[in-house]
């Protein structure tokens, strides 16, 4: 992490944006980026550079070059801790996603997954935090 403070502006709006750091449009360059801030603390920036930039990046925030997260161990990590009767009493139990369509019971597993996965579950619905 640079620890130099820079003067950073975003300009957002419904399909395009605008990156400018120390005065620089370096829009072409940024992929995507994360603002992150803490109350009294500098904003954090994390730029995700185009597959287009090589080594010459220039560049009043704190500013990191990352990657995007690979979501794969994050998932696994939260599958792993799951309790698979949990999920199925869950899962047998909410009529409102059985439809008689094909793959109904996997298609309602991977609805409560992501349920379960965003936080939107109930501790009366779902006996508890999912095992």
């Amino acid at each position: 992490m640079d620890d130099e403070l820079r003067q950073v502006r975003i300009s957002a709006n419904h399909a395009t944006g605008t990156v400018v750091m120390d005065g620089r449009d370096i829009s072409k360059s940024v992929a995507g980026y994360e603002l992150r801030q803490v109350a009294g603390q500098p904003a954090q920036l994390v730029l995700f550079l185009s597959r287009l930039v090589k080594d010459d990046f220039e560049g009043l925030a704190h500013v990191v070059v990352g990657d995007p997260p690979d979501p794969g161990p994050s998932a696994a990590a939260f599958l792993g801790a799951l309790d698979a009767g949990e999920l199925e009493r869950q899962v047998l139990s909410r009529h409102d996603l059985m439809d008689g369509g094909p793959n109904e019971l996997t298609r309602a597993m991977l609805r409560l997954l992501q349920e379960w996965a965003l936080g939107q579950w109930s501790q009366e619905a779902a006996g508890g935090v999912p095992q």
